[in-house]
């Protein structure tokens, strides 16, 4: 249940000298910390830690990522697995039933502070930290606001200022300019901590920022912070050696760590960061908390990224319950915490996930067979789902579960997705008691072979309009006809457009096949001419969807073209191909 919130009240020594003198049974100081508790940073150089009310305290944390609402569903589960404490990115009005429930379940809250640009999505822009002097004054009314409001809530550890905002400007300023933002921005990060440290002198003020890059800054501009903050996934055992030749003096949090990320990782064979097994993040978990406390009296602590539940790319990337179910790294971080897993039942483990025949040449909306070799240690029976993912087409972080035909020996048969470039698939193992296994796989997928010969390949094509400029165009219409399956055509983001293509002289063809980009087509007809005035329809399409169409067509004429009439997007029409086959 939530406590009230006490306000502190300050007592002189005399005072409380006097009561003791009077034979009084309770110190009113203590009274006023009865509701928050008191939270230090002591010791000396090399042999600090981190107390609280006087009593050692090692930081042994995940970073929060479900709903304020799901406090209570979510942090009894935390506290089972050995967890004392949670991190967040921003402190609000909508924190307090956080706060609470933390406390009423033993567990402690690193409250964040979000400055922009901070380093991952969502980073809200530039800031100019040397002259706008209006978002930082707006920060130093904002952030002691809550402060004030919390610093009495049980639930509190430290407070926590930024993320990643050091290596977020380097997408805003570059050169001489990107090193005044840093110490800026370092030093803005100062007067914040002097501005807490004066509302609350109970909890520690740090900041976070990726890598120990940013620690240089912090020990030129910030010396009222009580202690540094890292993020590090793959590197964090290289942290203890960084921070003894930095020659740095204060102590550090690991504020975000676990199995190595996106940008860590080398490519696979379909030029894709290649996410690591199941087992390789179990193991990543195990890693990082040996290597964090293995620096004694310098490393308080670490908040492993990430108890979420998202189910998406990250999610299945990073997440210890995707969708509430527990993979191999929820049990690795228990047991690193301490936590008893000896009675539990435990997830299923994929030791083996390959794609039959070329996984660099998927025909677009073809068979696929996926082979996947999968055991539970606890003997439950497996069910199996296929999703697919097109975050390196078009950043789409989603999802899709696709139907699947069980042939049997853990071989898994689906349709390829019918648009080209390189999708993710995923296969998981549920065993139907809340845990799950996952693996992933890349595949490219490429337009269907087509029987015949490519007859508008390399002709003269012309269309109702093309784009000049942005992104990768000029895109004129011999972008589609060209062969090269990067380039393309692209119309104004009107109807209708059109794009035609001339063969030469009358020729009979029986084939056409389409390759949209993401703008597609929802309407368009297939025509042939003669003359290219007068054409006859000989194929129409009101529910086109993208991707690859392929249609079997008896046409004659010297043109071919498609008109589009309905725009499946906000833009205009675009093909990657428009191949025409006799």
């Amino acid at each position: 249940m939530s406590r009230p919130r006490i306000p502190v009240r300050r007592f002189t020594a005399p005072l409380t000298a006097g009561l003791l003198a009077a034979g009084a049974l309770a110190l009113p100081a203590q009274q006023a910390h009865a509701a928050g508790s008191v939270v230090k940073v002591t010791g000396t150089h090399g042999n600090w830690q981190l107390t609280v009310d006087g009593n050692p305290y090692r930081i042994k944390g995940l970073t929060w990522g479900p709903a304020v609402a799901d406090a209570d569903r979510y942090l009894p589960d935390l506290k089972s697995m050995g967890v004392n404490t949670i991190r967040t990115w921003g402190t609000d009005a909508t924190s307090k039933p956080l706060f609470d429930s933390a406390a009423a379940h033993g567990i402690k809250v690193i409250a964040g502070f979000w400055l922009q640009p901070g380093g991952g999505p969502g980073s809200g822009g530039c800031v100019n930290y040397a002259t706008d002097t209006a978002y930082k004054n707006q920060m130093l009314d904002e952030f002691p606001k809550w402060v004030q409001e919390y610093k009495n809530n049980p639930g509190i550890l430290m407070w926590n200022v930024g993320n990643e905002s050091v290596l977020g400007l380097q997408n805003c300023y570059s050169g001489a300019e990107l090193e005044r933002q840093r110490d800026a921005y370092t030093t803005f990060v100062n007067d914040v901590a002097k501005k807490i440290h004066g509302i609350d002198p109970d909890h520690p003020v740090t900041s976070t920022d990726a890598w120990v890059g940013a620690w240089p800054y912090y020990k030129k501009n910030a010396p009222d912070l009580d202690l540094y903050a890292v993020n590090s996934y793959n590197a964090v055992c290289d942290i203890k050696s960084a921070w003894e030749q930095g020659g740095y003096t204060k102590p550090y949090i690991v504020t975000e760590t676990g199995p190595a990320g996106e940008w860590e990782v080398p490519d696979d064979a379909n030029g894709v960061p290649q996410e690591p097994t199941d087992q390789a993040k179990a193991d990543g978990y195990t890693r990082a908390w040996n290597c964090v406390t293995g620096h004694q009296g310098v490393a308080l602590g670490a908040t492993m990224f990430h108890y979420g539940t998202e189910y998406d790319f990250g999610g299945i990337w990073f997440n210890l319950l995707p969708a509430g179910q527990k993979r191999l790294s929820y049990y690795a971080v228990k047991r690193a915490y301490g936590a008893d897993t000896t009675h539990d039942n435990t997830p299923p483990v994929i030791t083996g996930l390959s794609v039959e025949g070329d996984a660099g040449k998927v025909q677009a909306g073809r068979d696929l067979t996926l082979s996947v070799r999968a055991t539970d240690p606890d003997g439950d029976p497996l069910a199996y789902e296929v999703l697919d993912n097109s975050m390196y087409i078009d950043q789409s972080r989603q999802l899709v579960p696709l139907p699947f035909t069980d042939l049997g020996g853990g071989r898994l048969r689906i349709t390829a997705p019918d648009r080209p470039g390189v999708w993710k698939m995923y296969v998981k193992a549920t065993d139907g008691k809340g845990n799950v296994g996952v693996e992933t796989r890349s595949v490219r997928v490429v337009p269907p072979t087509v029987d015949g010969t490519d007859i508008a390949l390399g002709r003269a094509a012309t269309a109702s309009s093309y784009q000049r400029g942005g992104g990768d165009c000029p895109c004129p219409a011999a972008g589609a006809v060209d062969g090269k399956p990067a380039t393309r055509w692209a119309s104004d983001w009107s109807d209708p457009q059109w794009l035609q293509v001339d063969l030469g002289s009358r020729t009979t063809f029986k084939h056409v096949q389409l390759v949209w980009e993401t703008s597609y087509a929802k309407a368009y007809t297939i025509q042939t001419s003669d003359d290219g005035q007068n054409w006859r329809t000989v194929r129409q399409v009101t529910d086109g969807n993208g991707g690859v169409d392929d249609f079997d067509v008896a046409g004659t004429g010297r043109y071919v073209r498609v008109n589009g009439t309905a725009r499946g997007t906000g833009w205009g029409y675009s093909l990657y191909a428009f191949g025409v086959y006799s």
